[in-house]
């Protein structure tokens, strides 16, 4: 089952260059254990929320805005994609992510072949 793990927190806290050191050291480690353990598919770290675009369209109308579309304080700052036996698992994974203990780790299924016949391709 492939899952995709949503890493929210809140980007605008100041964090010292010893800080994003020993945080990049361990996001290293939990990468290097998943790798290890085949689950890891892929990953990609966005920049701070402040740089977003929103758009939505309404009425026929688009509207662009700039920033996140949502006003809360913990914004979506990148994702793992894995493959993993089942939501157990993939909760494990989660929890053990750096980025769980100052925000939050959302997981969410993947859609997979079976969902084609309601109208999703993969």
């Amino acid at each position: 089952m492939r899952y995709m793990l949503l890493i929210h927190f809140d980007d605008t806290q100041p964090t010292s260059p010893e800080e994003w050191k020993r945080l990049s050291g361990e996001y290293a480690a939990w990468l290097g254990a998943m790798k290890k353990a085949g689950v890891g598919l892929g990953s990609e770290r966005l920049q701070p929320s402040a740089t977003a675009t929103s758009v939505r369209v309404r009425d026929g109308k688009t509207e662009v805005v700039d920033g996140p579309y949502a006003e809360t304080k913990e914004q979506f700052a990148g994702y793992y994609l894995i493959e993993c036996e089942g939501l157990d698992e993939a909760v494990q994974w989660a929890a053990r992510c750096p980025g769980a203990r100052a925000g939050t780790i959302e997981i969410r299924p993947l859609w997979s072949n079976k969902n084609a016949e309601r109208g999703w391709e993969e």
